[in-house]
């Protein structure tokens, strides 16, 4: 079960089709041990990045329970925000049967105010019970829905079943501070923190008290060294890993094309057999493509993870 504790790189897992568009069940088992071998402590599934709304239910569960079942002792954490909370509950109890160790929510863009925002979250505790642990995912960039630290300690204070915040918002810094400083004060329980936004603000918000990544850069590998570095003190070398990368993090980051980005890298890394997206998809241009290839032809010189790639 998710705790408090969960620390390290949870990996937002894409969802692997094959050219016809069907979840590709041989590279989801290799995805897993490609995960694995990068050294993450845990997997999340069914995230923005993972194309969660071009999956049918029975498409969700099954994937879901896929997952959990090669995953082993590797905690999975499943997406379950949906526009009814029937279907919320529905997918929480199949992926928790299944083993799954929680669950993320994250709000839908027509709560705005804190009253409404700290309501929804109790109306998914309700739906999907005070047993199962959540994250709740603070990425407005994506939903338009603005949390407010203090926001997040009362959804944090109202449900024991919260364990973990993933950090997405952006500038947000000084938010994890002040997460963490209501610990240190006493008005709030510890909780995990991750971070999103493909790792770009990872060098800095482990320093300001982070407790690792949750998201999917094609390397997560070096996001996994670079917390190491940091945990051992070799701040410098942490930061030149990450700088290494930064270029093709920056790229795949972009709005549109990023999961094109993601999955093109994650197939020349063997991670996945195709690239392919379920439509609406985005697909890279062979200009974008050759700039990928070049960024990652740079990135051989610092890093040998980035060597020897297949086409």
């Amino acid at each position: 079960m998710l705790t408090k504790a969960a620390r390290g790189v949870y990996v937002i897992a894409v969802t692997p089709f094959d050219n016809s568009g069907r979840v590709d069940e041989a590279s989801t088992d290799r995805m897993v041990e490609f995960y694995r071998d990068c050294g993450v402590m845990g997997m999340t599934i069914l995230g923005m990045m993972g194309e969660a709304p071009k999956l049918d239910a029975q498409e969700a569960i099954a994937f879901s329970q896929r997952v959990v079942q090669r995953a082993g002792n590797l905690p999975v954490i499943v997406g379950v925000s949906a526009p009814g909370f029937a279907s919320m509950r529905s997918l929480s109890k199949a992926v928790m049967n299944a083993g799954a160790a929680g669950v993320m929510i994250a709000p839908p863009a027509h709560v705005r105010t804190d009253d409404q925002i700290a309501g929804y979250y109790d109306q998914c505790v309700a739906a999907i019970g005070t047993d199962v642990p959540f994250v709740v995912q603070d990425y407005p960039l994506a939903s338009g829905v603005q949390m407010a630290p203090s926001l997040i300690r009362r959804i944090v204070m109202a449900h024991a079943s919260c364990k973990m915040l993933k950090h997405e918002d952006w500038p947000g810094l000084e938010k994890i501070n002040a997460v963490r400083g209501f610990e240190k004060d006493g008005s709030m329980r510890q909780i995990s923190i991750l971070t999103g936004n493909g790792g770009l603000f990872l060098d800095f918000e482990m320093e300001r008290g982070a407790d690792g990544a949750m998201t999917g850069y094609a390397f997560p590998d070096m996001l996994v060294e670079v917390i190491r570095l940091q945990a051992a003190g070799k701040r410098d070398a942490a930061h030149d890993l990450f700088d290494a990368h930064l270029p093709l993090l920056r790229y795949e980051q972009q709005p549109g094309i990023g999961l094109a980005v993601r999955k093109y890298v994650l197939k020349r890394r063997g991670a996945i057999a195709s690239d392919a997206q379920r439509p609406p998809a985005s697909k890279l241009s062979p200009a974008a493509r050759e700039e990928v290839d070049y960024l990652l032809s740079r990135l051989t010189a610092c890093d040998a993870r980035a060597a020897g790639l297949r086409a």
